[in-house]
């Protein structure tokens, strides 16, 4: 779990049209201008390997913060992914576990790995939003807060292994393939809704790691083909999960921040 405190002005929750092909979320602030969020990854486990113990203290956060809202990292639910709309496992690790007062906010959710071992399309669907209010999970969107704007990327298909080798998972392409044609998209709306943001802060989060020194290191793919954009426009934050862990790396080469919040259950 992590937290992002950032002063801001009021604006009214309300979905709009897309910048570019990217969904654009309007988020309501408090009326003292403050916005105070949770990160958290890698959670969905049906209350077990500490999630629950998690949660619990997610709860106590929240309400000492306020928070606004709550950012997930993706690995929603493990090891596969949903199986449908009607996956148990959505109450069973979301609802039921995510109960504090403090907690009935928005989530906005991007997809992990373990994700799209199941069916993408079901996670995607405004089905589970009907279960639960919360949830908001697509592929890639921006949430803006006026002169803080995170931006939500689909990272899984930009990683090469799972598609060469998968090792005997299966991977749910359905809508993304043919993966260079998705991926070379996705990072035009991306570097597009980059520019055209006059935020003060510019926040990009996605599941797979870009700079990491623990299990999964550094993301290679996202570092030649994502990395550069992030740069040339004035990125403040990389936030990601995949690693089961929290980290905070600076480097020498720019001022972007690299934060892993992916501490939501098993470590």
């Amino acid at each position: 779990m992590a937290q992002i405190l950032l002063p801001l002005s009021l604006l009214s929750l309300l979905f709009s049209v897309a910048l570019a092909d990217l969904t654009r979320i309007e988020h309501s602030l408090k009326n003292d201008g403050s916005l105070s969020i949770l990160v958290i990854g890698d959670w969905g486990r049906k209350g077990t390997y500490n999630q629950s113990l998690v949660a619990e203290q997610m709860g106590k956060v929240g309400k000492e913060l306020d928070i606004d809202f709550v950012i997930s990292t993706g690995d929603n639910f493990y090891e596969n992914g949903l199986t449908g709309v009607d996956d148990k496992a959505f109450e069973q690790s979301f609802s039921d576990i995510y109960t504090a007062d403090s907690l009935q906010k928005p989530w906005y959710t991007v997809l992990g790995n373990h994700d799209y071992r199941g069916d993408v399309i079901a996670q995607l669907s405004p089905v589970l939003q009907k279960l639960d209010s919360r949830f908001i999970c697509m592929r890639s969107f921006i949430v803006n807060s006026e002169i803080v704007e995170f931006f939500l990327v689909d990272t899984t298909p930009f990683v090469m292994k799972y598609w060469t080798t998968p090792e005997g998972q299966h991977y749910d392409w359905r809508d993304v393939e043919p993966r260079n044609t998705y991926i070379s998209n996705l990072l035009q709306d991306l570097n597009n809704a980059l520019q055209a943001s006059s935020a003060n802060w510019k926040i990009v989060v996605g599941h797979h790691t870009m700079r990491s020194v623990s299990e999964h290191r550094d993301t290679a793919e996202l570092l030649k083909y994502m990395l550069p954009i992030l740069k040339k426009n004035s990125v403040d934050f990389y936030v990601n999960g995949h690693d089961h862990c929290l980290e905070h790396i600076s480097s020498t080469d720019s001022p972007l921040q690299y934060f892993t919040s992916g501490g939501g259950s098993k470590a």
